[in-house]
């Protein structure tokens, strides 16, 4: 799935929940994905957290990715299912192209596969790897995991021979499974752009994100003549007050729709496809914000209702 040129898109993260110490509510998270597949969003963003502890400072006890995005798969119709993103250093390719392929024929296709590359050192010591060596892992990680998801289903074992006495199922009619790259990855620009549909990266202020869009242009320019799309997410408390002013909020802003609307148009202008939001207001429901969004955001953004990657 590959976004259309010159569109943009807006998704939701999950959990939206207010981060306190309590584990995900599956029932409310899963009926906020109905409303979001309802209202036209285009994707639902799914963490991966693995453990809990001081050096993740969100205190939500996250739901394993894989078993969300399968009931997501059939709680859902039309919306796509990221994961946003999935810690390859941390998890063995096979199972990772296993779990991915499962949900994308559970989904009919709606599946994309975000990867990250951590960026916890005491979570890796835990698992038993080096953080320092979270850049290799994470490029030999994705040649196996590329391979079992690509027209050849090709199992490479660990060093990285093909091993054709073995295949990875279900293969359905489905869509193949695209590969994103989300955050730094530790890896260059280039070789996201040469390896991935497309690159996820968190917010920052205008003047900041416009240079990182610039620099993503380049180095796509450079390795391709097809198209990779930029997603940013974007933490939002929406007010009340349509015409509040932004102010900033960690990694996104307290903002009234119509500076929201202004600040979409002016992502979009530089370039930015697809921004996913974090909603993190403490006094209003999330369906009300997801209803303005809905009604009052996505026509003035030209929100498309088809695949947004």
């Amino acid at each position: 799935m590959i976004t259309e040129p010159g569109r943009l898109t807006l998704g939701i993260v999950l959990p939206s929940q207010p981060r306190q110490a309590a584990d995900f509510d599956f029932e409310t998270q899963i009926a906020i994905a109905r409303r979001a597949d309802e209202l036209g969003f285009s994707a639902i963003w799914v963490r991966d957290v693995p453990l809990n502890g001081d050096s993740y400072p969100d205190p939500t006890g996250h739901s394993d990715p894989w078993v969300l995005l399968g009931a997501l798969a059939l709680a859902t119709t039309r919306i796509n299912l990221v994961s946003g993103s999935i810690v390859l250093p941390l998890r063995h390719p096979l199972h990772v192209a296993k779990a991915a392929l499962s949900v994308n024929a559970l989904s009919k296709g709606r599946f994309v596969l975000g990867l990250g590359s951590g960026d916890r050192p005491s979570e890796f010591s835990v698992f038993g790897e080096d953080f320092e060596n979270r850049k290799e892992l994470y490029r030999h990680n994705w040649t196996r995991l590329a391979a079992a998801l690509g027209q050849d289903g090709a199992v490479l074992d660990e060093q990285s021979v093909v091993r054709p006495e073995f295949q990875i199922r279900p293969r359905t009619g489905s869509a193949p499974v695209s590969m994103l790259a989300v955050g730094s990855a530790s890896q260059s620009l280039e070789w996201i752009a040469r390896n991935a549909v497309g690159w996820a990266t968190y917010y920052r202020p205008l003047s900041a994100q416009a240079d990182r869009i610039g620099l993503w242009k380049m180095a796509v320019g450079k390795v391709t003549t097809e198209h990779r799309s930029f997603s940013q997410s974007m933490l939002l408390d929406l007010s009340e007050d349509t015409d509040a002013p932004p102010e900033p909020l960690g990694l996104g802003m307290r903002v009234g729709r119509n500076a929201l609307v202004r600040y979409l148009q002016d992502i979009h202008e530089l370039g930015a496809n697809h921004v996913m939001f974090n909603l993190a207001s403490r006094s209003r429901p999330v369906e009300h914000i997801l209803q303005e969004i809905s009604e009052d955001v996505m026509a003035e953004v030209g929100q498309m209702t088809e695949a947004g990657f």
